[in-house]
């Protein structure tokens, strides 16, 4: 059976240092390996990447130190296993070498038809909708994924 829907996220990160830094080293070789995981793991659909690859530096909320990754997956459960059982979860723990805490959401979910490659204004609209309302259906966090689990990934 197809799917009738496909999940997608993005998220925004503020480097605490320039991407070219020394001390990104092991962020910027890690993205790479993390990225070709991500891409062979259950459920990847597609990603949004430039010619720099997948930490894509772009002016969001008018911060050059803002890096961004947009994905799209089959469903929550395949993120999530991609997010904390491959070698994602121990980038994921040493965020804090790389990253500055922001004081909003850095991270939305929202479903999307199959075949649709959302671009970074969706992405950011839906993250400023986030930031506005809090999770809905539109836009949405973990937490909201995993009380709406059952019925977001019918």
């Amino acid at each position: 059976m197809r799917a009738s829907r496909h999940l997608a996220q993005f998220n925004i990160g503020k480097l605490r240092f320039p991407l070219e830094d020394p001390r990104n080293k092991d962020f910027v070789v890690g993205t790479e390996i993390v990225n070709r995981i991500a891409m062979q793991s259950r459920g990847f659909v597609w990603k949004f990447e430039t010619a720099l690859g997948g930490a894509v530096p772009e002016m969001i909320d008018e911060d050059p130190m803002v890096v961004v990754n947009m994905t799209v997956w089959e469903s929550v459960a395949d993120l999530k296993h991609f997010v904390w059982n491959t070698l994602h979860k121990r980038f994921y723990q040493r965020k804090a070498e790389w990253f500055s805490v922001l004081a909003e959401n850095h991270s939305v979910m929202w479903w999307v038809r199959p075949g649709h490659t959302p671009d970074l204004a969706e992405g950011y609209a839906r993250l400023a909708r986030l930031r506005a309302k809090g999770a809905t259906a539109e836009a949405f966090d973990w937490d909201y994924a995993a009380k709406t689990s059952e019925r977001v990934d019918a």
